[in-house]
């Protein structure tokens, strides 16, 4: 382990950088009961400070400095341009409560986001608000019950295949609904005789994942969106995956109602650990009045906000949502184009299919049919009792992060993998050599696998003691 700050702190010692005081000492203003009895901040000079904080950085593992094939989170290399636009001070410096006249480019940037991201769809209408894709979720499901509220339908149910995002029941739970699991056939796709088992007259909504989590698409969605649509029901699209479809296949052409998208996976912006993100919510025109306000709207040349939508289900987001995760995602779509995007989603195909068939001939494979962006691997294969957390551990000694690991659950010891469209054929390589290399090193030294990581600044963990009595405040001097 690292020290910390506070095990490297030495009594006295400091920059000596800053003047004197040469103010009286405000000395009987705050009561003595209230006075720090001690000083529990650190004291280092700055060199130390500096080197502290660099070798804390080195530790740090990102797109930036590693494969990150975290599956279904699309960690993908997030070109820098972008970051350098966000960072112009007429963007950066914007003030939320300035006046519409004054912000004119924001707007129209915002706007033109808009627009790009309706033709991306196919879909009428959308708003930038929602902060990322489970609260794009929870606002597509709340204007799922508004449009029914305003149709005087009591519907209370949302039906989720069990290959979908784990976000799903949880946004529907949120918004009051409840939910029905629909299964999955052996083609890892919706069953369509348990969907019509379910389809009933109290189904609101279906949500699909599409592609679903195990990087398959939906051969029948056309059946699926019909089935529902004839049962008075709406199809919701979680559009996380969008990066497998883009130039390629629209939404609104496979009859989706509404969906979201996560601007800061499939159009670039670096995230991780929380966020920023942006989820945008397209729908259809006939849900077109319960979208949040305000609006963003234009007459002329001129650019204004919209508050008067009588059908909205209101704001759900301060101010106008992340406009800098919005400014990255339109430097990314202008700077690649139609053509751009296509090639993005071909690329991302391409590098998930490659490598699924090179690892299928070592790890099992539930659901073999050709993949999207991502695909599913387990460790039934694995000798002497290896399984998914010890190769995931192991990985992290070959400098990768580990793919998304027992998820999604119907593929029992399940690995997630997603290579992104913007690895190259050789880091693809290494990639399927060092999970190889796990599996031999399995059968013949299945200790040293199980013992794993040995190169990371914190090595194997008790993850029942983690979990159990998880210490979430920072302690000084603590020392488990």
């Amino acid at each position: 382990m690292t020290e910390t700050i506070f095990e490297k702190s030495r009594p006295g010692r400091e920059t000596g950088y800053l003047p004197e005081l040469d103010v009286p000492e405000a000395n009987g203003i705050i009561p003595e009961e209230f006075l720090r009895k001690s000083n529990s901040l650190p004291e280092l000079n700055e060199v130390e400070i500096i080197r502290h904080f660099n070798e804390l950085s080195k530790k740090n593992f990102g797109v930036d400095n590693g494969f990150y094939p975290l599956g279904s989170c699309t960690m993908k290399y997030n070109p820098k341009i972008s970051e350098e636009l966000a960072a112009l001070s007429g963007f950066a410096g914007v003030h939320p409560y300035a006046k519409e006249e004054d912000v004119q480019g924001s707007l129209q940037l915002m706007y033109g986001l808009q627009e790009q991201l309706k033709e991306i769809t196919g879909m009428h209408s959308i708003t930038l608000q929602p902060a990322a894709g489970a609260h794009g979720e929870l606002t597509g499901l709340m204007m799922v019950k508004a449009y029914f509220k305003s149709r005087k339908e009591k519907r209370n149910i949302i039906l989720t295949p069990d290959s979908s995002h784990g976000t799903n029941p949880a946004s529907a739970a949120m918004c009051n609904f409840e939910t029905v699991t629909i299964k999955s056939n052996e083609k890892g796709q919706t069953d369509i005789e348990d969907l019509k088992a379910n389809l009933t007259g109290d189904a609101a909504a279906i949500m699909l994942t599409i592609p679903n989590t195990l990087g398959i698409f939906e051969e029948k969605i056309l059946e699926i969106t019909k089935l529902a649509h004839d049962n008075g029901s709406l199809v919701y699209m979680d559009g996380a995956n969008m990066n497998a479809l883009l130039g390629k296949a629209r939404p609104e052409d496979m009859d989706i109602d509404i969906l979201h998208l996560n601007l800061h996976k499939t159009f670039s912006a670096p995230h991780g650990c929380g966020g920023p993100g942006c989820g945008p919510v397209a729908a259809t025109r006939e849900l077109e009045p319960f979208l949040p306000v305000p609006r963003i709207e234009k007459t002329g040349n001129r650019y204004f906000l919209n508050r008067n939508k009588p059908s909205s289900i209101g704001r759900i987001k301060s101010f106008y949502g992340n406009f800098q995760v919005m400014i990255k995602a339109c430097t990314y779509i202008n700077a690649l184009g139609t053509d751009g995007l296509k090639k993005v989603s071909k690329h991302a195909v391409l590098n998930a299919n490659y490598l699924k068939e090179k690892l299928k001939q070592h790890f099992n494979l539930k659901y073999d049919y050709l993949c999207k962006h991502e695909f599913v691997l387990d460790d039934s294969k694995m000798p002497n009792h290896i399984t998914t957390l010890d190769i995931a551990k192991g990985l992290l000694d070959y400098n990768f992060h580990p793919p998304t690991i027992y998820f999604p659950l119907i593929v029992e010891g399940a690995m997630m993998i997603e290579p992104t469209e913007t690895e190259n054929k050789d880091t693809l390589d290494k990639f399927a050599h060092a999970l190889i290399k796990i599996k031999e090193q399995a059968a013949t030294a299945p200790k040293i696998i199980k013992n794993s990581p040995y190169k990371t600044p914190v090595k194997r963990l008790d993850e029942v003691q983690a979990a159990r009595k998880p210490v979430l405040k920072f302690s000084p001097g603590l020392k488990n």
